[in-house]
């Protein structure tokens, strides 16, 4: 069992866990919402056996990692999420590594591979083209997603905060439950998860990257030029695997019109899971993982 570390940027103390040999090629995996890093405790050792360093931070507002001044506005948007991963690399030391995330973990590694593309060798995401377009999200979805996308609008009033933070425990193993409907997974995995969700910060951010999202609340004035260069919709420029679960239905029909926002070696895969891919096909995500960092390597 490797030891919970912690390291500082300009904003957080991330707490992280780092497996493998220092000396091994590295690998940043970004948990999603609501789940943190237990998510990958099955890819973890798959990937150190093919020689990995990898990194499994908690993200803003799960489990230890804190924000270091009360002053720092408790943000979620996307600029924000993808920066950490950045900043998390510098204060490590990393130059180039691979991003691979789910769920916010997918939009994270995204907006960083977009935005910063030099200081990424690789990209897995789940579910492909991850970074939110802002405008289009002022138009609704058909009547059937927007009803899977019930905790999205509960979370835009008052009544929908109050509700995720007397009951976050109750509210996100609902979610669990109808984002992966043939995932059976057990209490104690859950618990051990949900410990994470008593982070301090964790209403406060989630609610704002929900409202932010649907264009309910401001970002953070100093990530404004970061938001812009997103809402350009910039192109992913290195090797890169998008993953759909099948039967997730966040993602009806999955991400295959996606393909064109990939300008680099490219593939889109499947497996017939939910939501919570990681934990439900961890060999063929860390199979991805493994399969661009190989990519990358023969350029």
């Amino acid at each position: 069992m490797s030891q919970l570390k912690t390291t500082r940027t300009a904003t957080l103390e991330i707490a992280y866990y780092e497996h493998g040999k220092s000396t091994g090629w590295p690998v940043v995996l970004a948990h999603g919402f609501p789940y943190d890093i237990h998510a990958y405790d099955e890819v973890v050792p798959l990937l150190v056996a093919q020689g990995a360093r990898v990194i499994v931070p908690y993200l803003r507002c799960f489990g230890p990692t804190r924000f270091l001044s009360p002053h720092t506005m408790r943000t979620g948007q996307q600029a924000a999420q993808g920066a950490d991963l950045i900043a998390l690399l510098d204060s490590l030391g990393i130059e180039k590594a691979v991003l691979a995330g789910f769920d916010w973990g997918g939009l994270a590694s995204c907006v960083a591979t977009a935005l910063w593309p030099d200081r990424v060798t690789g990209l897995v995401s789940y579910a492909g083209y991850d970074i939110i377009d802002q405008a289009a999200q002022k138009e609704p979805c058909e009547p059937a997603l927007e009803s899977v996308m019930w905790y999205q609008h509960l979370f835009q009033s008052d009544r929908g905060r109050k509700c995720l933070s007397r009951d976050r425990r109750s509210l996100c193993k609902l979610l669990w439950k109808q984002w992966s409907p043939n995932w059976s997974f057990s209490d104690e995995l859950f618990d051990r998860t949900a410990s994470s969700f008593d982070n301090p910060d964790f209403v406060d951010v989630v609610i704002h990257t929900y409202r932010f999202c649907m264009g309910n609340a401001d970002g953070d004035p100093e990530l404004e030029e970061l938001e812009r260069k997103l809402a350009a919709k910039p192109k992913i420029v290195v090797p890169s695997i998008t993953l759909d679960g099948t039967q997730d239905p966040l993602k009806p029909g999955g991400t295959e019109a996606h393909a064109s926002m990939f300008k680099a070696r490219f593939e889109r895969r499947e497996a017939p899971v939910g939501h919570a891919f990681p934990f439900e096909a961890p060999s063929v995500f860390a199979q991805a993982i493994i399969d661009v960092h190989e990519w990358a390597s023969a350029i």
